[in-house]
């Protein structure tokens, strides 16, 4: 029998980066699945499981109860007056920070009688890396890792009538080959929100809480803080993921986009290593410890698109205001980074940024999409690399002319090669991808189109790669019910044959990919389509307690009244919460350019208002209509 990745969907996580703990919904950590506490990339606690008299409490409950904090309320009904009504409350408090885990356990008794009881926790440690986790398997692999848990865990308690009493125990671990690291606080603002849908800001504000729990750093930054991708399974550096995640949070200041820049480029790839992928100039995709095997390595640079999302978000950063001493500072990874793309990204040399993974260890698509099945023809077989996905040369061509504008503005050579080369990526395009009526999902081996219809096109709105004719057909072919008919965007169309409500890239839906969307939409003019999606966005956020899930089902909502839970994915995911952000940036109409004096400002029907935003390092605020706050010498242009 094959070994399955364990489920996720129901857990419950109590997150400080790099440590998180990882229970059911009754607070027990049991000895099975993915439960149990992780710390930088490993399980060093897989149960702890409390019992009264050895009889485990019945669960009624769970809430937040602050940063980090999560409260378990249960029932010890064998106990206290017999009575319908129960009198003896169970309130477990769970509290974790970096490298360790705080319970309080607070048995509260409104019976008439004295209770007496023997508490226990029972607990146990596997010190298993994250991979055989992850993996569903059973391996002798260990962590060179000391727990500590501290005190005892055995109490005798007697309760008087009205009393209460409360107990501590405490994990704590030393970790001296550990990765990641903490990252310090203060990265970025947190605007207050008013919305006519209420939904809004109760996603921004719960967003925001996951964000911070999520900031990592490592021993070689200086502080520079980056978002962790996701829990339990990416709780690290990941290049896209990272990218896209500060990229979403510059409406609320440039210091975490300025942070990730640098950590990345610090392992900006200086040479070419088949076996990591690793190419001059290169950025990385995802960085591990190095004291356990893994299926890639512990520095693996298996992405065809990080470099450019970093260039990208190089320019943003600056258009957003940040000082130009620390744009500057990064020039030379500037000049690498487009040197990968001159040099490395096109190894066939037909014009199109593609990938293949030699080695048959490394990943076998190295876009967003990254699973083996993600890029599907429409008759549902699947591509045969090399593969050229339609919105990495989409991302190319905003990243050379991002790259021209920033070598432009600092003195730097090769702004017109690299208009130039968006010039000619833009013919290329237009004559390869088109096919049924908008572009295909990628180019094959042997150059032919991957005529599936998925949301990958919608990465192209806003880049500047489509005409305002071609982006009005993209438009179109993403507002079917096919593609918009479910709680967001579907990852690929109903009407394809590959298409699965459950499949993780071919029919769910994935927050963090219709933001992208819906302000790409907005920012054309497409204002009823974005909405659409921000809308469908706001509905699973309800149903998910307002922590956006890595992704969910791509059922319809003629189908089902609410969406129902992709089982494996991660939660809170940086990019699912950092989405929100880009939402209301998208409602808004936002667009920043600070250099030129300019900030522009298109907002949807009904956008809401903002207090809180950052532009150029002073708060400034949106009141319906335009904003206030600005800095001298910006005007708004409507």
């Amino acid at each position: 029998m094959r070994p399955l990745q364990p489920l996720l969907h129901d857990l419950v996580p109590t997150i400080a980066a790099p440590t998180v703990a990882l229970s059911g919904a009754d607070g027990q950590i049991r000895p099975a699945g993915v439960q149990g506490v992780f710390h930088a990339d490993g399980r060093v606690l897989s149960a702890a499981v409390l019992r009264l008299d050895d009889r485990e409490p019945e669960p009624i409950g769970y809430a937040e109860a602050g940063p980090g904090a999560t409260r378990f309320v249960a029932v010890a009904r064998w106990l206290g007056d017999q009575i319908a009504d129960p009198t003896i409350r169970v309130i477990r408090t769970r509290r974790v920070r970096p490298g360790a885990v705080d319970e309080e356990i607070e048995i509260a008794s409104t019976a008439t009688v004295p209770v007496t009881t023997t508490v226990t926790i029972e607990t146990a440690s596997d010190l298993a890396p994250l991979e055989v986790v992850r993996s569903g398997r059973t391996s002798d692999a260990r962590l060179d890792v000391t727990v500590r848990i501290d005190p005892g865990r055995t109490w005798q308690v007697t309760l008087a009538p009205g009393q209460s009493a409360t107990l501590h125990w405490s994990l704590s671990v030393d970790d001296p080959r550990a990765v990641m690291f903490p990252g310090p606080r203060g990265e970025w603002s947190r605007p207050s929100v008013r919305a006519r849908d209420r939904r809004l800001d109760r996603l921004v504000g719960r967003s925001l809480d996951d964000l911070a729990a999520l900031r990592l750093t490592t021993a070689i930054d200086d502080g520079d803080t980056f978002l962790g991708a996701g829990v339990p399974w990416y709780l690290t550096l990941f290049g896209r993921d990272s990218l896209w995640a500060a990229r979403m949070m510059l409406p609320l200041g440039t210091d975490l986009a300025i942070g990730t820049l640098r950590v990345l480029s610090r392992r900006q790839g200086t040479r070419l290593d088949p076996a990591t992928g690793e190419a001059p100039g290169k950025i990385m995709h995802e960085l591990r410890r190095t004291d356990v095997d893994a299926s890639l390595p512990a520095v693996y640079y298996g992405t065809i698109d990080a470099t450019l999302l970093w260039v990208s978000l190089l320019h943003d950063t600056w258009r957003w205001g940040h000082p130009v001493a620390d744009i500057a500072a990064l020039m030379p990874q500037l000049e690498a980074a487009l040197g990968w793309l001159a040099e490395h990204a096109d190894p066939d040399g037909d014009g199109f940024l593609e990938y293949l993974d030699e080695t048959g260890i490394g990943l076998a698509n190295q876009g967003w999409k990254d699973s083996g099945d993600a890029v599907r023809f429409h008759d549902g077989h699947r591509a045969e690399p090399p593969i050229a996905l339609a919105e990495v040369q989409g991302y190319a061509y905003r990243a050379a002319l991002d790259g021209a504008a920033l070598l432009d503005a600092f003195g730097r050579p090769g702004g017109d090669r690299w208009r130039s080369w968006a010039a000619e990526m833009a013919g290329r395009f237009r004559k390869a991808f088109w096919v049924n009526g908008y572009p295909a999902l990628a180019l094959d081996r042997d150059k032919r189109p991957v005529d599936a219809l998925t949301s990958n096109i919608g990465h192209l709105l806003g880049t500047g790669l489509l005409t305002g004719e071609e982006e009005a057909t993209v438009a179109a072919a993403l507002a079917g019910d096919d593609m918009s008919g479910g709680y967001g965007l579907r990852t690929m169309s109903s009407n394809d044959r590959g298409f699965a409500p459950l499949s993780y890239h071919c029919g769910s839906v994935w927050a963090h990919d219709t933001a992208i969307v819906a302000a790409g939409l907005a920012r054309g003019g497409f204002a009823t389509e974005a909405l659409a999606l921000v809308d469908g966005l706001l509905t699973a956020a309800e149903t998910f307690d307002f922590r956006l899930p890595e992704l969910h089902g791509g059922d319809a909502r003629t189908e089902l009244s609410r969406p129902v839970p992709y089982p494996a994915a991660c939660h809170p995911q940086a990019w699912s919460a950092a989405a929100a952000v880009l939402l209301l940036q998208a409602w808004i109409g936002l667009v920043p350019d600070v250099p030129a004096g300019v900030i522009h400002l298109r907002p949807l029907p009904d956008a809401p208002s903002v207090t809180g935003l950052r532009i150029a390092g002073h708060e400034v605020g949106f009141d319906g209509t335009t904003l206030t706050g600005l800095p001298a010498g910006l005007s708004v242009e409507q």
